[in-house]
């Protein structure tokens, strides 16, 4: 039996776990808070408290069944928590086969907007993706050091159900901030669950995976079509300049790039269910209901 325990079930692990009943794998992972933990076992998974903060005894006890490990969890000023609380029962689980670290394709920094791969040098320009960066080494440190095979995969912005520009347009909270030129990198989380899962069962033969859907395009774009779909007037343009963002929002227009996913689709045999935005939305409308 496929037995994966996730170190930070949340939206994305969620969609793995979905994509992984037809195959009776066990699922089991961890939330930061009693109330996470009661939602993982509301879904059937087995659920553990694990706050980064100190290791749990009953994480150790579970690992020491699982066959794959999924890390979502973030890395803090002192490293990744889960290597530093959990690595010992990793590097000694017997039965485990697999890990797969979720990282940012923000590492990359900034391209000028011109199409980057997996050869590209990462230049990260924040410490919080400096952090990515050495989890990111670290991890797979510790795969070559254990023996375990380890996987890095480098997402875009996550979208889906309840995430969505769809969503926003209906809540009322879109906007279409315009800066030229900016583009950003998309995967739908039904797509990053088929590519985990591939990865899962052994079809990648490379350490670090782009998972985006290889279109980037302007976010005005994505909301105007959102609202296309919806039948609803688009929220008026805001110029990047005055637009009302948070520090970290402002963040992500300082860099643009064009991240291409010709490796998940020509080394793990990925075909994306939502190649471009207009296919991700378009499902999530047919989903919810007009």
């Amino acid at each position: 039996m496929t037995n994966l325990f996730c170190f930070g079930l949340g939206y994305t692990a969620e969609a793995l776990a979905r994509r992984t009943r037809p195959f009776a794998w066990r699922i089991a992972g961890t939330a930061r808070t009693p109330e996470g933990v009661e939602h993982i076992r509301a879904a059937g998974c087995d659920g553990f408290l694990f706050d980064g903060a100190a290791p749990n005894p009953a994480v150790t006890g579970a690992l020491a069944t699982a066959t794959h490990v999924l890390v979502s969890a973030a890395p803090d000023d002192d490293g990744d928590p889960t290597l530093r609380h959990h690595g010992k029962d990793l590097a000694s689980a017997p039965a485990l086969r697999w890990i797969g670290y979720l990282s940012t394709i923000g590492v990359y920094g900034c391209s000028g907007g011109e199409w980057i791969d997996e050869t590209s040098l990462p230049r990260p320009t924040t410490d919080r993706t400096r952090r990515r960066l050495a989890a990111e080494d670290d991890w797979l440190a510790f795969g070559r050091t254990c023996g375990k095979t380890v996987q890095v995969f480098r997402l875009g912005g996550i979208y889906g159900p309840g995430r969505s520009a769809v969503d926003d347009m209906r809540d009322g909270t879109a906007r279409r901030i315009v800066k030229p030129d900016q583009v950003f990198n998309r995967i739908h989380v039904d797509d990053i669950a088929n590519v985990l899962f591939a990865a899962a069962e052994g079809r990648g033969t490379h350490a670090v995976y782009n998972v985006t859907d290889g279109a980037p395009s302007p976010p005005q774009d994505v909301v105007a079509y959102a609202a296309e779909l919806l039948r609803m007037s688009p929220p008026p343009e805001i110029p990047f300049e005055s637009a009302p963002l948070s520090p970290m929002g402002r963040s992500f227009y300082a860099e643009n790039r064009r991240v291409s996913n010709k490796r998940l689709r020509d080394d793990l045999g990925v075909t994306l269910a939502y190649p471009t935005y207009r296919e991700g939305l378009a499902a999530i409308l047919a989903n919810t209901g007009a």
